[in-house]
C-alpha cells in the first residue's frame, strides 16, 4: 500500500508538471525567438532614413558600421545592380518588400526580416538574417533549469508522499499485529490509538472493544464451567459413599476406579475453566502408564460384553506434552465410542508407538465415511468425546480400517521436559 501511495502521488505530480511545463518552455522559446525578432528589427529600423535619403557611398558606410558586431544586413536599391552590405540574392521575402511591403519570414536556418523603404527613384529594401543560434540564445539554459525544477518537484512530492504513505501504513500494520496476537489467544494485546485519519482511530477503539468483549465472554463461560463442574462435586461425593458400600471387593473397586476416573476429569475442567493470570507450565506425563492404566479399567468391561481387546504399547516410559488427565480423558473417549457405537462382542486394539501415535481401532461398522467435526458425531451423539481426543493431540484423523470398523489415530505432541 504504501509503494502503490507512492507512485500515485509520482505519477500525478509528473502528469501535472509536464502539464505545465512543456507549455511553458513553448513559450520560453518563443518568447527568446520574439527578443531576437525585435532586436534585429530595432537594427534595421535605425538606418531606414538614410537608406531613403542618402547616396549609395553613405549608405554603404552605415551597413558596413551595422555589419561589424556580427549583423548581416543587406540593401537592395532600385533599378537593381550589386546589393549593399552582406552578399545576398534576392529571396520571394525582398521582392514582396519591394512592392511597399515590411514582413518576417522564415528561414532555413534562422529567419529572415525584410523591410520597404520608398526613395525618389523606388523602392529600396532593407534585409537581415537572423541566425538559429541567436533565435534560441538561452533557450537550452532556460529548458534545463524547468527540468531541474520539475525533477526537484518530482523528488519533494515523492518525499511528502512517502512520509504520508508511512503514517497511514504504521497504524494498519500495528492493528495488523494486534489482531494476530488477538488469534494467538494474547487477550491482553490492545491497539494504541493511532494519529492518522478518524476512520483508523475508530478501527482501532473497535479492535480493543471487541477484546474485552472476548475477554468478558471467556471469563463468563468459564465461570459458568467451573460453576458447573463445582455442582457435580456433591453427587461425586454420593456416588463414592455408594461405591464403598458395595460388598463385592471387584465390583467395588471398579466403580471406585470410575468414580477417581470422573472425579479426575472433573477437576481438570475445573483447572481448565479457572481464570489464570499467569501463564500455565508446560505439562507433561508418561503416556505409556496412562494408556495401560485406562486400558486395564476399560477391559473389566470387555470382557463383561464379550470384546476380544489387544494391547499394543512400546516398552518404557514415553514421555508426551500432555497432561496425564487429559491423555486419560481421551483415552477413556475413544474407548467410550467403540462400546456405544460398534454391538457386543466387536473385538478392538489399542496400540502405542514410540514415535507417539496412538491408534485406537475396531472391527465395527466404521465412521470415517461419516462429517466428523466439532460437536458432530457419527453415530448420533454429541461429538464431544472426539473434540477431547482432537484437543490433546497435534495431529487427529479418522479412517476405515482395510478388514472393516473404524481407526482413530492421534498424533501425541513431545514434552518439553521429561516427567
Amino acid at each position: 500500500m504504501r509503494w502503490r501511495l507512492t507512485l500515485l502521488v509520482a505519477a500525478t505530480t509528473t502528469l501535472t508538471l509536464i502539464a505545465f511545463l512543456v507549455p511553458l518552455a513553448l513559450l520560453l522559446r518563443d518568447v527568446a525567438e520574439d527578443r531576437a525578432t525585435d532586436r534585429a528589427t530595432a537594427d534595421v529600423q535605425g538606418i531606414v532614413p538614410v537608406v531613403g535619403t542618402a547616396e549609395r557611398a553613405d549608405i554603404e558606410l552605415i551597413v558596413d558600421q551595422l555589419n561589424a558586431p556580427g549583423r548581416r544586413v543587406t540593401v537592395f536599391l532600385p533599378g537593381g545592380g550589386e546589393p549593399v552590405g552582406t552578399p545576398a540574392s534576392r529571396t520571394p521575402a525582398v521582392e514582396l518588400a519591394a512592392t511597399g511591403t515590411s514582413l518576417t519570414a522564415a528561414l532555413d536556418g534562422g529567419r529572415e526580416i525584410v523591410i520597404g523603404v520608398g526613395r525618389s527613384d523606388g523602392t529600396a529594401v532593407i534585409r537581415t538574417v537572423v541566425p538559429a543560434d541567436e533565435l534560441r540564445a538561452g533557450v537550452t539554459r532556460a529548458w534545463l533549469v524547468l527540468a531541474a525544477l520539475g525533477l526537484l518537484l518530482v523528488v519533494v512530492g515523492l518525499l511528502v508522499a512517502d512520509r504520508l504513505a508511512r503514517s497511514l501504513v504504521r497504524p494498519i500494520g500495528e492493528l495488523s499485529a494486534v489482531s494476530h496476537r488477538l488469534a494467538r489467544a494474547e487477550l491482553g494485546a490492545r491497539a494504541e490509538v493511532p494519529a492518522g485519519p478518524p476512520e483508523l482511530r475508530e478501527v482501532a477503539g473497535a479492535l480493543n472493544h471487541l477484546a474485552e468483549r472476548i475477554q468478558v465472554l471467556l471469563r463468563e463461560e468459564r465461570e459458568q464451567v467451573a460453576d458447573l463442574s463445582h455442582r457435580l462435586r456433591t453427587p461425586l461425593t454420593a456416588l463414592r459413599l455408594e461405591a464403598e458400600s458395595v460388598r463385592d471387593p471387584d465390583d467395588r473397586a471398579r466403580v471406585a476406579g470410575g468414580v477417581d476416573a470422573l472425579e479426575r476429569a472433573v477437576t481438570g475442567l475445573i483447572r481448565q475453566a479457572r481464570w489464570r493470570s499467569e501463564p500455565s507450565t508446560a505439562a507433561s506425563c508418561d503416556a505409556v502408564a496412562v494408556v495401560r492404566d485406562r486400558v486395564e479399567f476399560w477391559s473389566v468391561l470387555a470382557e463383561d460384553t464379550g470384546r476380544a481387546m489387544r494391547l499394543s504399547v512400546v516398552d518404557g516410559p514415553l514421555p508426551v506434552g500432555v497432561a496425564a488427565d487429559e491423555l486419560a480423558a481421551a483415552v477413556d473417549a475413544l474407548l467410550g465410542n467403540v462400546f456405544a457405537h460398534t454391538p457386543d462382542g466387536t473385538p478392538f486394539a489399542v496400540s502405542l508407538s514410540a514415535d507417539r501415535v496412538l491408534v485406537v481401532s475396531d472391527a465395527g461398522p466404521g465412521l470415517a465415511g461419516a462429517a466428523v467435526s466439532r460437536g458432530v458425531s457419527p453415530g448420533g451423539g454429541t461429538g464431544l468425546g472426539l473434540d477431547i481426543a482432537r484437543r490433546a493431540a497435534s495431529s487427529f484423523d479418522i479412517s476405515d480400517n482395510p478388514g472393516g470398523g473404524a481407526a482413530v489415530t492421534l498424533g501425541l505432541p513431545a514434552a518439553l521436559t521429561t516427567p
